[in-house]
């Protein structure tokens, strides 16, 4: 299947079209201005990707997918890390994963690179909270390395799904040889739907888990070590789920 190329959102525009379609699209420029952080500031922060353990809660029996989990409380220009806790989610949002208290190891943070992770989450509720006035967003914060050493790699093994938080930012850090991984976005409640494939580092998926559902094709292997990258950033109103 031909890949479809991302349709970018200017940054200015990004709150008007993530409110009117339920998602937009933004360029790795975009990125850095929307986080004010320099590209070689976001780069700084990918050797983290390097040191996921794998995910060992796979109910498909895979071992395809490293990850790590941690939690903040963002708001009036401030992030505070949360005491680390499971990842959970209800059935009717995960029927793969749903309903397990997942504990995954908690995100490695250098002390040199947390102005940008700062920058990142704070960028990003910014525009939420163009729509939504939430005071402290209750974020997320995911590193997943999908692999294809063992075959194939399910970058979302539980399907086409929405995460029953108020939004979702998705990051593509890297593609390095495989195929597949397009990304397809479904009205939650019609028929409409989008597919286009993530390739260029920093670009940035933005989702209202509200309003549209979402999932990624499985990858397969085009070289020796190929993997997929990405940073998830899931912010929630009232509190995180599961209490």
């Amino acid at each position: 299947m031909m890949q479809v190329s991302p349709e970018y959102t200017d940054v200015a525009q990004l709150a008007c079209v993530l409110g009117a379609r339920g998602y937009a699209i933004v360029s790795p420029g975009g990125v850095a201005q929307l986080t004010g952080c320099r590209p070689d500031e976001l780069d700084a922060l990918l050797p983290a990707w390097e040191s996921l353990p794998l995910d060992t809660y796979l109910r498909d029996g895979g071992k395809y997918r490293r990850r790590r989990h941690s939690c903040f409380l963002v708001g009036d220009g401030e992030v505070v890390q949360a005491p680390h806790r499971a990842h959970w989610q209800p059935v009717e949002y995960n029927a793969l994963h749903g309903g397990l208290r997942r504990w995954f190891e908690p995100m490695l943070v250098a002390e040199d690179t947390r102005p940008g992770w700062s920058r990142i989450l704070l960028g990003l509720g910014g525009v939420f909270s163009q729509l939504r006035a939430a005071r402290p967003w209750y974020v997320e914060a995911h590193q997943f390395r999908i692999e294809t050493t063992g075959g194939i790699g399910r970058p979302t093994p539980e399907g086409a799904h929405r995460d029953g938080v108020s939004f979702v930012g998705v990051f593509l850090l890297a593609r390095r040889d495989i195929k597949g991984g397009e990304t397809r976005v479904f009205d939650a409640h019609g028929s409409g739907g989008q597919r286009f494939t993530l390739q260029e580092p920093w670009s940035l998926l933005l989702l209202d888990d509200e309003r549209v559902i979402h999932e990624t094709t499985p990858i397969q292997p085009a070289g020796p070590a190929g993997h997929r990258d990405t940073l998830v950033l899931t912010y929630r109103e009232g509190g995180f789920q599961g209490g």
